[in-house]
């Protein structure tokens, strides 16, 4: 299934300095992705946050990407700027989500033009994000799309045409919050059906507890 993550700097730090520290991240990114079969359908890379779109293998295979990558780029990082310390706020957070009810909101998320000084001109061009892929203006190796993404249209025009008018349109306040608290939380997003199946697969509590005191039981005082 497909996770949303997110992975915030320390103290809100910048992790990205330039487009030479991007490259860096992105191919890392790349080679710990294919390395424990992680397919990467979005990507934004944040002056200090990092978001992904993406679906792993195994269960397993997003920590192990995650680790690796924050790892080697932290090491690099520090090199090339010589300071110290880590560069990341604990483990990232991630939620999984239902791909017919969330995964283009989530693309729209990872890619808004609005998480990048400069604006669209910087979010459709070099390493920032994979948005200048989905529109078209470049193709990026780093990404695998969706078959949602595959089915706004026939033909490359036809989906590059209907994922620039989601952007144009904007996320709206109301979707953005239940992503970043799915996200915040860990809550699976998606439909009363998608999450009972989900709970077939886990012990995990996949839903947060109602407010309130519990109901007494009957005959209870």
């Amino acid at each position: 299934m497909p996770h949303l993550l997110v992975q915030r700097s320390h103290h809100q730090q910048t992790v990205f300095v330039d487009d030479s520290d991007r490259t860096l991240f992105r191919n890392l990114l790349g080679e710990a992705a294919r390395a424990e079969g992680v397919a990467l359908h979005a990507y934004g890379l944040l002056d200090g946050e990092v978001r992904l779109l993406a679906t792993p293998a195994t269960a397993e295979a997003l920590g192990r990407m995650m680790q690796a990558l924050g790892r080697r780029y932290g090491g690099a990082f520090n090199r090339r700027h010589a300071r110290t310390g880590g560069l990341w706020e604990g483990r990232f957070r991630a939620t999984v989500i239902e791909p017919e009810r969330h995964l283009l909101e989530a693309m729209c998320y990872v890619e808004d033009e609005a998480n990048w000084e400069g604006g669209a001109a910087v979010a459709d061009a070099g390493p920032v994000s994979s948005r200048g892929h989905h529109l078209g203006r470049r193709q990026d190796s780093l990404v695998a799309d969706h078959p949602v993404f595959w089915a706004l249209g026939n033909t490359p025009f036809d989906r590059e045409a209907a994922y620039r008018a989601l952007l144009s349109a904007g996320l709206p306040a109301r979707e953005r919050a239940v992503l970043e608290q799915g996200v915040h939380k860990g809550w699976p997003l998606g439909s009363p059906r998608f999450i009972e199946t989900l709970a077939g697969q886990t012990t995990r509590r996949l839903v947060p507890l109602k407010r309130g005191r519990p109901p007494k039981p009957p005959g209870g005082v």
